[in-house]
Parts: C-alpha cells; sequence; structure tokens
C-alpha cells in the first residue's frame, strides 16, 4: 500500500477521536523510516528520482529499517510498552499494525514483501502488489467510505 494510503486509514481507524496525528504519522511510520529516510538523504544530496528505485542500488540500512518496521513482533512490543503507560496514544498506534497486516497479502516477494515476524524469521507471503487496479481502487474507495463517514460524523456531533 502506498505511504499516503497508509496515513489515511491510520487517521480514519485509530485517529478521528483524538491524537490524529499521531495515528496518521504511526500509520505511514513503517515506510517513513525506511523509504522516505532515503528520499529525504537522497534530496538533501541531490540524487532523489520519482519512481521504484532498483533493489541493487538500494543501502543495506534500508532493508534493516523495512524490516524493522514492519515486523509485528517490534510493533506489538513497542505498542504493549506504551499501553502501560498511555493506552490513549497506544490506540493512536494501532495505525501501525493495521499497516502491516495491509502490506502483508499486499507486497510480492520480488519487491519487499513484508517479514512479519522479523527478527525471529524472514518469512513472508508472494503477495499481490497493491498498484494493480484491483487492490488500488478498492482501497481508494474504502478510504473515501471511511472518511466521508468520518466527516459526516464529525458534523453530526458539532450540530448537536
Amino acid at each position: 500500500m502506498d505511504t499516503f494510503s497508509h496515513a489515511l486509514w491510520g487517521y480514519g481507524l485509530f485517529g478521528h477521536k483524538r491524537h490524529a496525528w499521531l495515528a496518521i504519522l504511526f500509520g505511514a511510520a513503517p515506510d517513513l523510516i525506511s523509504f522516505g529516510a532515503l528520499m529525504l538523504l537522497n534530496m538533501l544530496s541531490g540524487t532523489w528520482h520519482f519512481g521504484k528505485p532498483p533493489l541493487e542500488t538500494l543501502p543495506s540500512w534500508l532493508f534493516t529499517n523495512y524490516a524493522f518496521g514492519h515486523s509485528v513482533i517490534v510493533c506489538f512490543s513497542v505498542v504493549g510498552l506504551v499501553w502501560l503507560w498511555r493506552k490513549d496514544i497506544a490506540f493512536a498506534m494501532l495505525a501501525w499494525p493495521f499497516h502491516i497486516l495491509l502490506d502483508f497479502p499486499f507486497h510480492a516477494k520480488s519487491y519487499f514483501a513484508t517479514p512479519l515476524f522479523w527478527p525471529f524469521s524472514d518469512f513472508s507471503i508472494d503477495g499481490i502488489p497493491w498498484s494493480h487496479w484491483y487492490i488500488w481502487y478498492p482501497n481508494v474507495a474504502g478510504l473515501i467510505i471511511l472518511l466521508t463517514y468520518r466527516f459526516k460524523q464529525k458534523r453530526k456531533v458539532k450540530n448537536q
């Protein structure tokens, strides 16, 4: 799934009542700590290009960051620790595992399959890439439905 969609799903499901920016951030975080960091470094060095970079051109740290951010082991450990301290923030952080669960079936092994149980296992599946129209259009439709519902819900509460 694309990073922007993850951020919107995070907001719509986990940030519509409180901590909206935190839910947006955690919805996008797994991609931001890997590809977002690479994009920032490339922009600063003047070497950024639009599009999917070839695997052989990517630095080794990116693969580690990607695995770290897309692991339910890491994710639930962090969210669980935060839940002990601040349950309201931990709820917004649930956008992170939702990101992982959305990515798991929609990434092919040829390009960043989701390593669900990293660092204990490299298990992943050869999913259907989210860029296929039959995944992409339902994703957009789902976001439109969810965000329209949240918008109407807020207007209804505001008018009462």
